[in-house]
């Protein structure tokens, strides 16, 4: 049962990756187009000082939690952190050329944000609940 569930988490990590790269390379916003009917419309998640960057944290925080789980080693999760950090600039810095997009710092900052606190709660339970992530 173990082996499924590790199996499936696997497949949903690999799965969610994709869908990030569709949505960042889509020349418009995808999401706003199957909710509002307009490219141009990011929806918003949470009401938020910081407007749709919160999308970005609570994406790279999920893709960071299945990649946690995926690379259960503290060597290849190290990896995968470093990974996500840099996928999520080199995904923003295509908004450069990118019909109907724009380069945001403040995605950047959600997307570094959303791996990071992942990696600290990962890093607390290490730390005080058992030796091993």
């Amino acid at each position: 049962m173990k082996n499924i569930i590790f199996k499936s988490i696997i497949k949903l990590y690999y799965l969610s990756l994709i869908v990030l790269l569709f949505l960042y390379l889509f020349p418009g916003s995808i999401i706003g187009y199957l909710f509002y009917g307009d490219l141009d419309v990011q929806p918003n998640i949470v009401k938020n000082p910081i407007g749709t960057s919160i999308n970005h944290f609570f994406y790279f925080f999920f893709l960071t939690f299945l990649g946690s789980i995926y690379n259960l080693n503290e060597k290849k999760f190290i990896n995968s952190i470093f990974f996500l950090l840099a996928l999520s600039i080199f995904l923003e810095l295509f908004h450069f050329f990118i019909p109907n997009r724009a380069f945001e710092l403040n995605d950047v900052i959600a997307n570094g944000a959303g791996v990071i606190a992942m990696y600290l709660i990962f890093f607390l339970k290490k730390k005080f609940i058992n030796e091993k992530i």
